[in-house]
């Protein structure tokens, strides 16, 4: 018989969980019994969550990308939360879906910001504490526009290739120790992030989704959920989805007119 983790014992660390895949993942393991920190920018969805998840549930107001903020919030947590041993960096966005002639400098800037700096921070807030105690786990939310471009996903799937190799790097860093890293890759999603990603237009937002059906919230959140909770032996690196109806596109070719 496999001896799984037992979500109870855990407390997890959820960056961005005021919507899409990290309020879905705070329900997740709210649900079976974990204590659960949620972390975002947004005040009075946090309260909400906070309500429906109960005494088991720690919010913080905080945006990842401050550095400063993060390592104070991370390191005056109660008593009671304070032993993180599962943390989801999830904060992250797209902007913009322009060829890169046309993007704007300030939404590659807050792309590189959120993905890379605040997820920087937020494992480096935690880790000392994992490997002091031999024991915990980083999961990372990737792209599979890590490994497959598309027009206009330039910086966002640069921004996602950087989180792929951190955490493989980081697999490097702790051989030896009991922390592990995984780094779930979804491909395409329906929640905020397409409405985020055209600046609340939902017209265009609802554009990618059109006569699909594509991953939802929870989808991700069960396979974080899984990946945590095999037995500590065991070290999922990476784990791609997709939903059935997206796949990969022949070569693209622009050939001169005759």
């Amino acid at each position: 018989m496999i001896k799984r983790v037992d979500p109870k014992t855990l407390t997890v660390l959820v960056t961005g969980a005021t919507s899409g895949f990290g309020e879905a993942i705070c329900r997740r393991y709210a649900a079976e019994g974990a204590r659960v920190i949620a972390t975002g920018r947004r005040a009075a969805r946090l309260a909400a969550l906070k309500r429906e998840l109960g005494r088991r549930c720690h919010a913080v107001v905080l945006d990842a990308r401050d550095r400063k903020a993060t390592q104070k919030a991370f390191a005056g947590l109660p008593k009671d939360f304070a032993r993180v041993g599962v943390v989801v960096a999830n904060a992250g966005l797209a902007l913009g879906l322009e060829p890169a002639h046309q993007a704007r400098l300030e939404d590659w800037e807050e792309m590189v910001a959120t993905n890379i700096s605040g997820l920087l921070y937020t494992v480096r807030a935690v880790l000392p504490g994992m490997v002091a105690r031999d024991e915990g786990h980083v999961v990372l939310i990737g792209s599979v526009a890590a490994d497959y471009p598309y027009p206009g996903g330039n910086v966002y799937g640069a921004t996602k290739a950087f989180v792929k190799q951190f955490a493989l790097n980081l697999r490097a860093d702790l051989l030896g120790s009991n922390v592990r890293v995984t780094n779930i890759e979804p491909g395409l999603a329906e929640t905020e992030f397409s409405l985020v990603r055209f600046k609340g237009d939902a017209r265009k937002a609802g554009l990618p989704y059109k006569g699909l059906s594509p991953l939802t919230a929870d989808d991700v959140a069960e396979a974080v959920f899984w990946s945590t909770l095999l037995p500590r032996r065991v070290n999922v690196n990476r784990l791609q989805l997709m939903p059935v109806m997206q796949a990969f596109g022949p070569f693209a070719f622009k050939r001169a007119e005759s």
